[in-house]
């Protein structure tokens, strides 16, 4: 039938365990990342969006590496965080 050996079930085990304690230090992080890479998503649309209708009242947000990063980090309240900043300066 099945020989299994003492060695073999102790390193499954351990395989187990190692699996398990990299699944917890790695659940925060992919978390954040995931929620990063959906605000960005959705700030990216949501400027692209507003960039076609915004002129015609006036209103657009160019698009460089600072309102990026802001847009990326804040999603759509960053978007509204760069348009008052605008009509402040203006």
């Amino acid at each position: 039938m099945f020989n299994f050996d003492l060695n073999y079930i102790i390193a499954f085990f351990f395989g187990v365990l190692v699996l398990y304690i990299l699944a917890k230090l790695l659940y925060v992080p992919m978390r954040i990342v995931l929620r990063f890479l959906g605000n960005t998503v959705t700030g990216g649309l949501l400027l692209a969006l507003f960039n076609m209708v915004g002129p015609i009242w006036g209103l657009q947000i160019g698009l460089n590496v600072i309102t990026a990063v802001i847009i990326g980090l804040m999603g759509i309240p960053g978007i509204v965080l760069l348009l008052i900043l605008q009509h402040i300066t203006l």
